[in-house]
């Protein structure tokens, strides 16, 4: 490992999983944290236990803004455990000079994003730092939520499941990107940004077996499956062209040479289900407008143990790897 952080260590990928493994894995060593969930299961499987920290540039973009992703992020890590999000605290760290109706706008959606998961803010803490100590606002939150469907876990896949992704990946960092950018893109794109409660809450409610569930953020659909495949020891395997990619994401990633499998997400998640259920969980899934893509994308074998390999629509493999680098900093 490198001797000083640099910007790769938060993607989400290859360094970022390094510096989490030999830094902090390292020093807070215990048997809930090794599990690497999307949220820490604990009271004997009763609840889940997750934190975020938000640090978005822009502020503001289509489709969301750094409160609701806020609100999101949390609230879908809980999810992913098929926990109902309950209780959340917000801390805050606001730069000096920060307009108040800016502020304003992102407690709004906020709270707007808090009612879509029936859960509440109990406790939080606000700081306000000199001019240039922080760029403008970042938000962390921490929830707890009530686990509703045990046993949900990325060590549990075997060749009985599916792989299946609820909607079209790549939109939140293509969003970014384009924002940053200040790219005209003459289009409907926009971040997909959503709280994904209400479509594990029907998942469940519908009685499919659920092996895995990860929301696909930092490192995208290339870093959930490079982390089951080596946390489960299979071989999961994509076809290239069933992955749901919208066109303007395609027309980014032409012309910047970049992988939608690699872009972040902020409503997207891949789910690994049991073969029997796979299609009963896809019917369910399209019952939600922003799920309507909703597919299945892959199998699970033992070809390569610990890899994920990509099928061409030519007929040609390749591994897809962990992404390395930074593509995109700052990104949630």
């Amino acid at each position: 490992m490198t001797k000083t952080i640099t910007l790769a260590h938060g993607n989400g990928g290859a360094e970022n999983n390094e510096l989490i493994k030999e830094v902090f894995y390292d020093a807070f060593k215990n048997e809930i944290l090794e599990k690497s969930e999307d949220a820490a299961v604990i009271q004997n499987g009763t609840l889940a236990f997750s934190t975020d920290s938000f640090t978005v540039s822009p502020l503001f973009f289509n489709g969301a803004n750094i409160g609701k992703l806020a609100i999101c992020g949390t609230c879908n890590d809980l999810a992913m455990m098929g926990a109902k999000p309950k209780y959340l605290t917000c801390s805050v760290i606001i730069e000096e000079g920060f307009e108040v109706e800016l502020l304003d706008k992102i407690v709004a959606s906020m709270k707007e994003e808090l009612a879509k998961n029936e859960a509440i803010i109990v406790s939080g803490d606000t700081k306000v730092v000199p001019k240039g100590s922080v760029d403008k606002i970042f938000i962390n939150t921490t929830g707890i939520g009530e686990i509703l469907y045990k046993g949900i876990s990325s060590n549990n896949i075997t060749q009985n499941d599916l792989i299946l992704v609820n909607r079209d990946i790549g939109t939140h960092g293509a969003t970014i990107f384009a924002s940053r950018e200040g790219m005209d893109m003459n289009s409907n794109l926009k971040s997909d940004c959503a709280s994904l409660y209400p479509q594990v809450k029907a998942l469940i409610d519908s009685g499919v077996k659920i092996t895995a569930l990860r929301d696909a953020t930092r490192g995208g659909v290339s870093a959930v499956l490079n982390e089951w495949a080596k946390q489960s020891n299979v071989c999961i395997e994509v076809d290239e062209e069933k992955i749901p990619v919208c066109d303007e994401v395609k027309g980014i990633c032409e012309m910047l040479g970049f992988e939608a499998t690699n872009l972040a997400n902020e409503g997207t998640f891949v789910l690994a289900i049991d073969k029997e259920d796979a299609a009963k969980a896809i019917e369910v899934l399209h019952t939600f407008s922003e799920a309507s893509n909703a597919c299945i994308i892959g199998c699970v074998t033992q070809q390569y143990s610990q890899k994920v390999v990509l099928n061409s629509s030519w007929g040609t493999k390749r591994f897809l790897d962990t992404p390395t680098g930074e593509l995109l900093p700052r990104i949630c």
